[in-house]
């Protein structure tokens, strides 16, 4: 790769680690189109297995500035993501046998059903006293075995799905949600890295430096999130959901033509 693609890396990360600390989601959505069309990737299954190890150790790395501020529950987070971890295996193999334009068009249609759960859903700020209900254990892996699953289908990180997820599950407001999500985002994409590593379709330079951006990125993000009204973060999630489901439709939709 050119030395221009290498820093256009650096740019794509800071984006992708942004996208994940303010909103805990979008990694996987973000980065794949920025590495292809952006970055002129141009290797679909290379770019998928690349960014997903990008964005799920920044997702990890991300937990840190949200952890200081009380915003993930690392047992919710686990009891949500063990379950997910099967789902992601069964998921991404049957992903494989799925035409990726077919697999990005229908998720495009999840995506703007669930912008539009979380518009009209009114978040409760417990962050200041929290008074979370009863976790349900079977509801609770239930659904994180489904967002495994789907995470693994489509190639994703998933935090689109895990944000909504905890909060219809564990009883969360939108920056707990967003902070204990960032784990589930790490495991679920660390495991669909390793599935696509084993088939070759990795490449760690453009890893490392989706990693080092993604770092400075997600710093920022975490910071400007901590500092929104949890409504209007709530808004800025749905919005970015709407928008780039808007553009995997129109990128995919000769997928069903």
């Amino acid at each position: 790769m050119s030395s221009l693609q290498l820093l256009l890396s650096l740019v794509a990360g800071f984006i992708v680690g942004f996208s994940l600390g303010l909103i805990g989601g979008g990694g996987s959505i973000l980065a794949i189109p920025l590495l292809i069309y952006f970055v002129g990737f141009d290797h679909p299954h290379l770019a998928i297995g690349t960014t997903a190890l990008a964005v799920g150790v920044n997702a990890y790395l991300n937990l840190i500035p949200h952890a200081r501020k009380g915003h993930v529950d690392l047992k919710v987070g686990a009891l949500f993501s063990l379950p997910g971890v099967v789902g992601v295996l069964v998921g991404s193999e049957l992903g494989l046998l799925t035409p990726g334009t077919k697999l990005l068009f229908i998720f495009a249609i999840l995506m703007i059903v669930i912008a539009a759960y979380m518009l009209k859903r009114k978040c409760i700020d417990t962050s200041v006293n929290p008074q979370k209900k009863d976790l349900d254990l079977k509801k609770l892996t239930g659904i994180g075995a489904l967002v495994g699953f789907a995470s693994g289908y489509f190639g994703i990180g998933g935090g689109f799905l895990i944000v909504p997820g905890l909060i219809f599950s564990a009883g969360f407001n939108i920056i707990q949600a967003v902070g204990t999500s960032l784990f589930a985002v790490g495991t679920f994409g660390v495991v669909t890295a390793a599935r696509y590593a084993i088939s070759g379709d990795l490449n760690l330079t453009i890893s490392l430096l989706f990693i080092i951006g993604g770092v400075v990125g997600g710093w920022a993000g975490a910071h400007f999130s901590s500092k929104m009204p949890k409504r209007t973060l709530t808004r800025v999630f749905a919005v970015i959901i709407i928008v780039v489901a808007i553009y995997m439709l129109y990128m995919n939709a000769s997928a069903f033509l």
